[in-house]
């Protein structure tokens, strides 16, 4: 296994376990890691998967073979580990697959205060220095140097920071059911709710750790995955629903009715509380957030800020900009207040406090922020992806009436509508997401697009 290029992303690390990436691999890239984040100690936390607790410990061996110590917060969350890496100050390693299959695993790397390491950021060189090791056979201790692995339970911790972040007073009595799809959220959920103190009652969903994913695969983006949820709403009279993915560091809501609602409208929601706490702030939304995100930012005060697709975008410009909270379609959230990482629980927590907090049932609370209808992401398999971008940009550059910009694959926007369509990194796809004021016009649109795109 010395060529690591399939598994090294352009954001993590990610594979089929044991073809794709083993244990020798795992001590391999610790070593890397090591050497390329330069610290005393790192800290790695580890999510349910079979394959992750032996992955750790190989991690962790290549790690203290280059004379660098270890904190080991065993199981935990991706926001847990952002938690650890941002309150001690370390680099830190997340081992997860997030929301793929059982059979993979992979790795979330991020240096001291939870900045996130990408390709250009020091994973291209974690690659080859890893690749190196594997290749000369040696991964043994360099220097006669071996540092010393420390286990720390860090989860009350992580519990107590996040409730600082947002207000709970006040709250009236609330059920909420939560889907942890067998995901960490089934180990993060207890200690973030469940302390007493809150006038919750949480209607737990499959909080059981699975890594084998027994009722449904932890990745709330597939509607399919949120039928349970959506049903045990309904049936519990329950006054929300969340549903949290593997790693349970995104977090979709359904309301009371069971109907799922868009992040756009979380995004929006949580944006607005940000401003009334820090009036005029920066908020940064991905270009395939609803129109409605930018609209509601600014009528509040705010400065949007439009970036592409992706984590290590959204946190860049966050850093850059000083952005108090960034939200993507995916239904990640970022905090200012979280080292600019994302945490899916600390968005839900925003909802219920917003929810708690007046009398309203959610589909009233977010009526207001759902301004335009939106097809959600379409995936089409073509052979030549750049070839069909510029059949579709050829058939709207000469219109008056349109903008086109390509900050992300290309936009095409004109008054009421716009449409996205990007290339997948990893997979032969065009991803279409199109928005208009009515459902008329999104069809139309959408279909336009399409009937180029499969022609």
């Amino acid at each position: 296994m010395g060529d690591l290029a399939k598994i090294f992303k352009a954001y993590d690390i990610r594979g089929v376990v044991p073809d794709e990436l083993d244990e020798t691999a795992a001590e391999a890239i610790g070593a890397a890691f090591a050497e390329v984040c330069d610290a005393e100690t790192v800290v790695i936390a580890r999510d349910m998967r079979t394959s992750s607790e032996p992955l750790a410990a190989a991690f962790a061996r290549g790690v203290t073979g280059r004379g660098v110590n270890v904190i080991d917060a065993g199981l935990g969350s991706t926001d847990l580990l952002y938690y650890a890496s941002g309150s001690l100050g370390l680099p830190g390693v997340m081992f997860t697959a997030s929301h793929n299959p059982a059979r993979y695993n992979g790795m979330k790397m991020c240096r001291a205060g939870a900045v996130p390491i990408g390709a250009e950021t020091g994973l291209t060189e974690i690659r080859a220095r890893a690749e190196k090791l594997l290749a000369s056979g040696d991964l043994g201790t360099a220097e006669g140097r071996t540092g010393r692995i420390e286990r720390r339970d860090l989860l009350d911790g992580y519990a107590r920071h996040l409730r600082g972040l947002v207000d709970l007073s006040g709250l009236r009595p609330l059920k909420i059911v939560v889907d942890a799809g067998n995901g960490m959220a089934g180990h993060t959920v207890p200690a973030v709710l469940g302390a007493g103190d809150l006038p919750i009652e949480v209607v737990p969903l499959y909080f059981e750790l699975d890594g084998t994913f027994p009722n449904h695969e932890a990745n709330p983006l597939e509607p399919e995955n949120l039928r349970d949820l959506r049903k045990a709403v309904l049936a519990e009279g329950a006054d929300l629903g969340l549903a949290f993915d593997g790693d349970a560091d995104r977090c979709w809501v359904v309301d009371e009715r069971g109907e799922s609602v868009s992040p756009s409208a979380i995004t929006a929601l949580v944006a607005v509380r940000e401003l009334a706490r820090h009036p005029g702030a920066t908020v940064i939304h991905n270009l395939i957030t609803s129109m409605a995100v930018p609209e509601i930012i600014a009528e509040h005060g705010g400065t949007p800020v439009r970036t592409r697709v992706g984590h290590s975008f959204i946190k860049a410009e966050m850093a850059r900009t000083g952005a108090v909270f960034g939200g993507e379609h995916s239904a990640h959230y970022y905090f200012r207040d979280f080292w600019f990482a994302d945490s899916g629980m600390l968005a839900a927590l925003h909802v219920i406090a917003a929810l708690g907090t007046q009398p309203r049932p959610l589909s009233e609370l977010l009526a207001g922020y759902t301004r335009y209808v939106a097809s959600g992401e379409i995936n089409s398999r073509v052979a030549d992806q750049a070839a069909v971008l510029a059949r579709v940009r050829e058939a709207y550059a000469g219109r008056d009436d349109v903008r086109i910009d390509e900050l992300d694959g290309l936009t095409v926007a004109g008054a009421g509508w716009w449409f996205n369509l990007r290339p997948s990194n990893t997979e032969p796809l065009l991803r279409l997401n199109a928005e208009a004021r009515d459902e008329e016009s999104m069809t139309a649109i959408r279909d336009a697009v399409l009937a180029i795109v499969r022609s």
